[in-house]
């Protein structure tokens, strides 16, 4: 099947966390999930840094101002958060909550430390978290270098991050060495197909059973 088919509210969507090491793929399997179910769509993230020339509120992200960035945290309203550079950055769990009753999964791209606070949110019934890991560490270092998009210190500097986040594999559902691009997507479908069929992802077979249990027992009577 080259298309997922469309979702409806017959089950809750799936908040799926995608991290691996830069290089490892990730962001070509998130391109081609998407391709392959239209409905899904990245988290929108929050930040207190000003726009940039180009950026639409609620597109590229929601701005907001520190203090209310803040209470958002305070009050559990953000799914996780992290300071860089001096401003503050992190996914607010309204707009997921949102999609998430209406039957929509939504991606996540973020590092180990945001994937741990995702899966201990209000949210963390609803949660697939997948990493991605490099075949060697010599074929992710080609990787980096054959992409083009980074000067050798900048590699050099991602080579050195890529093992601190490779040690945090065990704390996710899943793990896949892409070894093999369609293999590693074709595992990926799987594996949502699979997770969307989840008993907390589908909020009308307690009704269901119940409408089995009144049938057996007319037949019964």
């Amino acid at each position: 099947m080259s298309q997922a088919k469309s979702q409806s509210t017959s089950r809750r969507g799936l908040l799926i966390i995608l991290s691996s090491p830069s290089g490892a793929g990730k962001s070509t399997l998130a391109r081609k999930l998407m391709a392959w179910d239209e409905t899904l769509r990245f988290s929108v993230s929050a930040t207190t840094r000003d726009p940039r020339p180009g950026e639409t509120n609620g597109v590229e992200y929601h701005f907001v101002d520190t203090p209310a960035f803040r209470e958002m945290v305070d009050e559990g309203e953000m799914l996780e958060h992290a300071q860089v550079f001096g401003n503050y950055y992190g996914s607010p769990a309204g707009p997921v909550r949102e999609a998430i009753e209406s039957g929509r999964d939504v991606l996540f791209d973020v590092d180990w430390q945001g994937a741990q606070q995702i899966s201990n949110s209000v949210l963390s019934d609803h949660v697939l978290s997948i990493f991605i890991l490099p075949p060697s560490i010599r074929e992710l270092r080609r990787r980096l270098v054959e992409r083009g998009q980074d000067q050798p210190e900048v590699i050099a500097k991602r080579m050195q991050q890529s093992w601190d986040e490779i040690s945090h594999w065990g704390g996710y559902d899943y793990v896949l060495v892409n070894d093999d691009l369609d293999q590693t997507f074709a595992h990926l479908q799987t594996i949502i197909e699979a997770e969307r069929l989840r008993r907390a992802q589908q909020p009308g077979l307690m009704p269901f059973v119940r409408g089995l249990q009144t049938e057996f027992e007319e037949e019964e009577g």
